[in-house]
């Protein structure tokens, strides 16, 4: 199988049933492989569990040896949600992919991304028809409250976690988000780590792990 995305995929060992998928999605500039370093401690206790870690669709305007999922050279709020709306169809062409390819419902996947790709993930995971196992967001913000309370079919539960002293994407939209998804019916938790900047440490990985094996039921 071909997927629309150009994507790093990590397979359970020993050719091992699958009957659960965890697709994570990099931030800006990065790409799938450097998102995918995530698995190498989640998969010994994820059996029967593909990881996904597409590209994004874009080459990166800033860092051209990397992806994008939408474009951020331009300090305008309506082209950036346009943008990611068009990065969203691409998105969804993806999933339905490999919910196809690997025979696999919502209920059977989770959503995970930093950054870019943790604001994609929210989105994805609240305009679907059908709510996907979990989200869990590192270091990300809902791209436009507005436009997503119009748009939301669905409340997929999610973990959201974000480093207290991150100067790229502020901890203040942490709260933020919290406070959009409780108004919203959502079903949210939160954590933010001390002395974290803009990246992904061992406390937020390990939080995110227990998230996932607690909502698969492993």
């Amino acid at each position: 199988m071909t997927f629309c995305l150009t994507t790093t995929i990590v397979k359970p060992e020993n050719d091992t049933l699958i009957n659960r998928a965890v697709i994570l999605l990099h931030g800006y500039g990065g790409d799938g492989k450097d998102i995918s370093m995530l698995t190498l401690n989640w998969k010994r206790f994820l059996p029967n569990t593909i990881f996904l870690c597409p590209n994004g669709h874009e080459k990166c305007e800033i860092n051209p040896t990397g992806y994008q999922w939408f474009d951020l050279t331009r300090d305008d709020s309506e082209y950036i949600l346009e943008q990611s709306k068009k990065s969203e169809i691409k998105l969804k062409q993806f999933i339905e992919e490999v919910k196809n390819e690997y025979h696999l419902p919502n209920s059977q996947i989770c959503l995970s991304g930093f950054s870019q790709g943790c604001m994609m993930s929210i989105n994805l995971g609240l305009t679907n028809n059908e709510n996907y196992n979990c989200i869990i967001g590192f270091s990300g913000k809902v791209i436009n409250t507005e436009d997503l309370i119009k748009r939301k079919t669905s409340s997929t539960k999610m973990l959201l976690i974000h480093g207290d002293k991150d100067a790229v994407v502020s901890p203040t939209f942490l709260l933020e988000a919290k406070d959009f998804l409780i108004r919203n019916n959502v079903m949210v938790e939160t954590k933010m780590i001390k002395n974290c900047e803009h990246h992904i440490p061992a406390e937020a990985s390990s939080a995110a792990l227990n998230y996932i094996k607690n909502n698969f039921q492993i």
